[in-house]
C-alpha cells in the first residue's frame, strides 16, 4: 500500500506542516512507501493528487482544511484511490461527520491504520464537493472570514465570529429560483444550503439530519430574517436547533438547480466561485474514504 500526503502548508496558521515529523515517526514502523507533497498555490493540490492517482493507487490524505480537502477531492475523482482526511485547518468541518477524535496526532495515525468505506459525492456544475455548498449569508461569511484571518493574531474560529457580525450588517438578500427534483420554490432567501454532510461554517450542525450514504442532498431554505433574527439564527444553527425558526424548511432531493438575478457567491466546501446557476446532483457511495 501507497500513502500520499497532501500538505497545505498555510492551513492553520502553519498547524499542517507540524504534522510531518508525526508522519516520519510513524512510518519508521510501517513497512510501506509513504510520499510526502507540499502544496504551493490554488489548485495545486488537485494537480499533484491526479498525476499520482492516474498512475497508481494510493492512499491519500488531505492534510489541510475543508478546502485542502476539496482540491485533493477533485484531483482523486474517478479513480480507484481512498480518500483520508488529517484535520489541519480552521473549519475542519467534513471530518466532524466522520471522526469523533480530539487530538490530531491521534487521528493521523488512526486514520493510517482505518479501513475505508464508500461514501456519496455531489456535483456542482463542473465541481465535486463531498461536505456541503451554499449561497446567502454563510458564503459572504466565509468570504469575510478569510479575510479576517490574514490577520497574525486572529484563529480560524474567531475570525469567523468576527464576520458574523460583520456581515450581518451588511448582507443584501439573494432572489433565487430553485428546483428541487420536480419541486419548484422562488424565495429571498437569507441562507441556503445543500448538504451532503452536516457541519459547516467552523462547527455549525446546519444540515442535523444529513447523511454520507443515504444517496440523497439534504437542503435547507432559511427565507429572509430580520438581522436581529439573524443574531439569534447563528447559536441555533451551532446545535442544529434551528428548525423551530419559522422561515426555516428542510428538503431532500437528487438533483437541485438554483438560479439567480445576478451573479450569487456560492461556498464549496470552503472554496468559493460566483455564478448565476447552478446544477447540482448527488452521486450515491462513489469514493472509498478512510475512517479512522
Amino acid at each position: 500500500m501507497k500513502h500520499l500526503f497532501i500538505i497545505n502548508p498555510k492551513a492553520g496558521k502553519g498547524k499542517a506542516s507540524e504534522i510531518i515529523p508525526e508522519i516520519k515517526n510513524i512510518f519508521k514502523e510501517i513497512d510501506e512507501e509513504f510520499i510526502i507533497e507540499i502544496t504551493e498555490r490554488q489548485g495545486h493540490a488537485t494537480e499533484l493528487v491526479r498525476n499520482y492517482v492516474n498512475k497508481e493507487d494510493y492512499r491519500v490524505y488531505s492534510v489541510g482544511g475543508d478546502g485542502t480537502l476539496n482540491e485533493v477531492l477533485n484531483g482523486m475523482v474517478n479513480s480507484n484511490s481512498c480518500l483520508a482526511v488529517i484535520p489541519s485547518g480552521s473549519g475542519n468541518d467534513f471530518v466532524r461527520s466522520i471522526n469523533k477524535g480530539t487530538s490530531v496526532k491521534e487521528i493521523l495515525k488512526s486514520t493510517i491504520f482505518g479501513k475505508t468505506e464508500m461514501l456519496d459525492l455531489a456535483k456542482i456544475n463542473d465541481r465535486y464537493f463531498i461536505n456541503i455548498s451554499s449561497v446567502g449569508i454563510d458564503a459572504e461569511v466565509t468570504n469575510n472570514a478569510r479575510k479576517l484571518k490574514t490577520f497574525p493574531f486572529i484563529s480560524g474560529g474567531v475570525a469567523y465570529i468576527l464576520s458574523i457580525f460583520m456581515t450581518i450588517f451588511t448582507y443584501k438578500y439573494k432572489h433565487i429560483k430553485l428546483k428541487i427534483d420536480d419541486k419548484e420554490i422562488k424565495s429571498q432567501i437569507t441562507l441556503l444550503a445543500i448538504a451532503n454532510g452536516k457541519y459547516y461554517g467552523g462547527g455549525m450542525k446546519v444540515s442535523p439530519y444529513a447523511d454520507l450514504q443515504d444517496g440523497i442532498l439534504d437542503i435547507c431554505v432559511i427565507d429572509k430574517l430580520s438581522k436581529m433574527k439573524i443574531l439569534v439564527l447563528f447559536p441555533k444553527l451551532m446545535k442544529g436547533k434551528h428548525s423551530d425558526i419559522k422561515e426555516v424548511s428542510f428538503y431532500k432531493g437528487k438533483k437541485i438547480t438554483l438560479i439567480s438575478e445576478k451573479g450569487i457567491l456560492v461556498n464549496i466546501d470552503g472554496e468559493l466561485i460566483k455564478v448565476q446557476q447552478i446544477d447540482l446532483q448527488i452521486i450515491p457511495k462513489s469514493i472509498k474514504v478512510i475512517i479512522p
